[in-house]
């Protein structure tokens, strides 16, 4: 199943997602060394337009894709932003179209091979091709029980649904017409309350596939964790989670740039 294209997933999405997007943009710019925004940037697998959103820092105009309407329609108007329902493996664009394509928490539900055929055609041959993700690792910084908690209780209860492998070799890059220029690595804190928490878990693909998929009641899973993850507040009004995640720097390969 396309894990976010019902309407309830959307729906819990923009509401409980952090808008973290802006501390990965101020890193894209810094390493790219942008001066001035670039004309022309391409999201890929926007949502509900957060990673969009955050472009409009190094990029003047920007266009946002995702395969759920249901998503785009919870996206906020900008005149600076154009919202396409479309995959990334089937792209409504013109070839060598866009200085910067970014893809945000989505490169691991793509056709690997196709979505890079797609990259190379649309972007510009001196473009930058960016992936990055932020993983919720758990660690609440009041309370280091959380982390086992989640390990062994909420994961059991709610595992993973599969997906891809996320990574950039210099072997797979370059059979891709890529080359992966650099990678780093970064953290951010969130402060969560009990609800803005449960909120935000209930965004996640193992919670979709068990209340999207019908095993589950939302209203089931939101006491469940509501009276799971009370306790690790211990009368706290908020907490402090830890997210971390890679940014990978790609562009099209010598041999794709001289072909084109």
């Amino acid at each position: 199943m396309n894990y976010f294209d019902p309407k309830s997933a959307a729906e819990r999405y923009a509401k409980g997602r952090p808008y973290f997007h802006p501390h990965v943009v101020s890193r894209i710019q810094a390493y790219l060394s942008l001066a001035e925004p670039v004309a022309r940037a391409l999201d890929v697998g926007c949502g509900t337009g957060l990673s969009t959103i955050s472009l409009k820092a190094i990029a003047r105009h920007i266009v946002g894709i995702d395969r759920s309407a249901e998503m785009l329609a919870l996206a906020p108007p900008d005149s600076g932003i154009t919202y396409v329902v479309a995959s990334a493996e089937n792209m409504p664009a013109d070839e060598n179209n866009f200085d910067l394509i970014t893809l945000s928490s989505v490169f691991h539900w793509l056709n690997r091979s196709a979505f890079f055929g797609e990259a190379r055609r649309v972007l510009r041959p001196q473009g930058w091709l960016i992936v990055y993700d932020n993983y919720f690792s758990a660690r609440m910084e009041e309370n280091r029980a959380f982390q086992a908690w989640a390990r062994d209780h909420y994961v059991t209860r709610y595992p993973s649904p599969p997906r891809a492998r996320v990574g950039f070799s210099a072997e797979d890059t370059t059979r891709d017409g890529f080359h992966c220029v650099g990678q780093e690595d970064y953290q951010n804190w969130v402060k969560f309350s009990v609800e803005t928490l449960v909120d935000y878990l209930v965004t996640q693909s193992n919670v979709i596939a068990a209340v999207e998929g019908g095993t589950e009641s939302i209203a089931g899973v939101w006491q469940w964790l509501t009276e799971s993850v009370t306790p690790f507040f211990e009368g706290r009004a908020e907490g402090t989670f830890m997210f971390r995640g890679p940014i990978w720097y790609l562009r099209p390969s010598v041999e794709e740039v001289d072909a084109s």
